[in-house]
């Protein structure tokens, strides 16, 4: 297995004071966490940092750890020493208490698996059941696809521990069902898609991000649908019946007489399904034609001296 450095991988020397390695660890942590970062080895990245700052963080594995030296560098094949046998007290908190996390084989093969002892050596070097890692990835849907439902393929990236005990992305297609309703932030599980177990147990689960793109027409706010209207300026005096279109197909609404821009309607049930649906709402705006021409232009001026003349008559 390969020798992991994790002084480097922090990137703090080898005497650093402990508050060194949190502050070290925490710009890291936030640079290569998975819901932030951009890096498209952010998750992997993100695991390493954690694995080296679980062993430097406790002052005995760090003392168990600096045994080996400094002339061992990151990437050369290691073995413990014949006999190796540590004794230390496991803080029991931090980023991988409680287990669930996987760890590389070189950490397991120093400190065990999870919140043990050293006790790697005592059962030797098989490999221990462990179910794997649950994973999550962002995905980007069209609205129409939490409208309808859908069938969609994805290529996503996701953590693996290879042979050597080295953290890999791994990329694959997948074939995914979006629900109908499926909101912005919400996730979708898919079962044993995640991080393969180890000695033969199951494995995790992958978490599917939602990410709504942005419509040219409608915005999404909840399970609530938006849509600005533009009107003709005769339409929303009269008060008319207009074709809206909605993600569902296109429905009759009936104007107010009277209406002004910025006023809102509302199409009950029209917006992304769910218990209850949500609605639509609909914002007028009112559309002056650009160009005129000598008819249409003697007929605003005449509506504008009709309403002068009841401005005076008001005063």
């Amino acid at each position: 297995m390969e020798f992991k450095d994790y002084y480097k991988t922090l990137d703090v020397p080898r005497d650093a004071k402990p508050e060194d390695i949190k502050r070290a660890y925490r710009r890291l942590a936030r640079k290569y966490h998975p819901d932030v970062s951009a890096e498209a080895d952010a998750e992997v990245r993100f695991m390493e940092v954690r694995e080296a700052y679980e062993v430097l963080k406790n002052p005995d594995k760090r003392k168990a750890y600096d045994q080996f030296g400094k002339d061992w560098k990151a990437g050369q094949d290691f073995r413990p020493p014949p006999g190796w046998k540590g004794e230390f007290v496991s803080e029991g908190e931090g980023p991988f208490a409680g287990g669930g996390e996987p760890f590389s084989d070189f950490f397991e093969s120093l400190f065990g698996a999870g919140r043990g002892g050293f006790g790697g050596f005592d059962r030797g070097f098989g490999e221990r059941a462990s179910r794997g890692r649950d994973s999550e990835v962002e995905i980007s849907i069209a609205l129409e696809d939490s409208y309808k439902g859908a069938v969609r393929n994805f290529r996503i990236e996701t953590p693996e521990i290879d042979k050597q005990g080295q953290y890999r992305a791994r990329a694959r297609e997948l074939k995914v069902k979006i629900p109908k309703g499926v909101r912005e932030g919400q996730r979708i599980r898919i079962e044993g898609q995640g991080a393969v177990g180890r000695g033969g147990a199951a494995a995790g689960d992958l978490y599917l991000r939602v990410k709504v793109r942005p419509h040219k027409q409608f915005e999404a706010r909840g399970r609530d649908i938006h849509l600005t209207l533009p009107v003709d300026p005769w339409q929303a005096a009269l008060g008319r019946t207009v074709k809206v279109p909605t993600l569902g197909g296109p429905v009759d609404l009936k104007i107010p007489a009277g209406s002004s821009s910025g006023k809102r309607l509302r199409l009950k049930g029209r917006g992304l399904p769910g218990k209850p649906p949500g609605d639509q709402y609909v914002e007028l705006q009112i559309r002056v034609p650009a160009d005129l021409d000598e008819n249409s232009r003697a007929l605003y001026e005449q509506l504008e001296a009709q309403a002068a003349a009841g401005e005076k008559e008001k005063t």
